[in-house]
């Protein structure tokens, strides 16, 4: 593993300056614990062949009218979509992991799109290389990166709506914590807060995420509210997901 920087961004504002960057030369790791990149990781681990992350509802529904085989999956303020949202097409599937069963997703392609995961994805499409971050696949991806040269590795925070998600940080942080004893030295200031912030909190990570935004506002549907302890859980799965130069997220 070769990186001269490591480098954290924590805002939506931070993240949609990126296409007027270069990164060729960049490695990015997208977060949105709760729940995008969580979500698709199980989704992987669980057979999906791939997943398309559309910005839009209506590019995840174009995305469906030219290949009609697509599930379609997502949200908006953290509810599966419905044809009174979509202009008429009721989603598939939500975008809560515990829905992305073997029997849901083994074999098929799913277009999903969601209020700031799959955003964030897109904005980080010009990366050399782009993974799928996640408390989920920890491990795995750890060592996914350490497997690869570049100059800079930077750990994209999705946020929730225009603000930053201490869950999110928290990812990042558990991600640069693992990579340190390699990582230390290039690591930016950004960085060196976030593994502290993480450090703080890796006793009471669902304490601390409950007090979110994003987590208490699950927390308080019936529904989704066991999304968060899932969502938590360390290195449940091996599968990393990448975003390839098709736009589309394989394991």
């Amino acid at each position: 593993m070769s990186f001269a920087k490591l480098d954290v961004l924590l805002s939506p504002e931070e993240f949609e300056a990126l296409p007027g960057r270069d990164l060729s030369t960049t490695g990015c790791v997208v977060f949105d614990v709760l729940r995008a990149t969580s979500t698709m990781t199980v989704a992987l681990a669980n057979g999906a062949t791939g997943i398309l992350p559309c910005e839009t509802i209506d590019e995840a529904v174009s995305a469906r009218a030219s290949k009609p085989e697509l599930l379609l999956a997502g949200e908006r303020d953290g509810l599966r979509i419905r044809a009174s949202v979509s202009g008429g097409v009721d989603f598939d599937l939500g975008n809560s992991p515990r829905e992305m069963t073997t029997e849901a997703v083994s074999g098929r392609q799913l277009a999903m799109t969601t209020t700031n995961g799959t955003r964030a994805l897109k904005a980080c499409k010009g990366a050399r290389r782009v993974w799928i971050g996640s408390f989920l696949n920890l491990t795995a991806l750890g060592q996914a990166i350490r497997t690869t040269k570049l100059e800079q590795l930077l750990l994209v925070c999705a946020g929730t709506g225009d603000d930053r998600a201490l869950e999110d940080e928290l990812g990042a942080g558990a991600l640069c914590d693992s990579l340190w004893d390699d990582l230390s030295r290039a690591a930016s200031e950004t960085a060196r807060h976030t593994r502290e912030q993480y450090r703080e909190n890796r006793n009471q990570l669902l304490e601390s995420a409950g007090q979110t935004a994003n987590g208490s506002r699950l927390l308080s549907i019936a529904d989704l509210a066991a999304d968060v302890p899932f969502c938590f859980q360390r290195d449940t799965f091996s599968v990393v997901g990448e975003l390839g130069t098709d736009g589309w997220i394989v394991g």
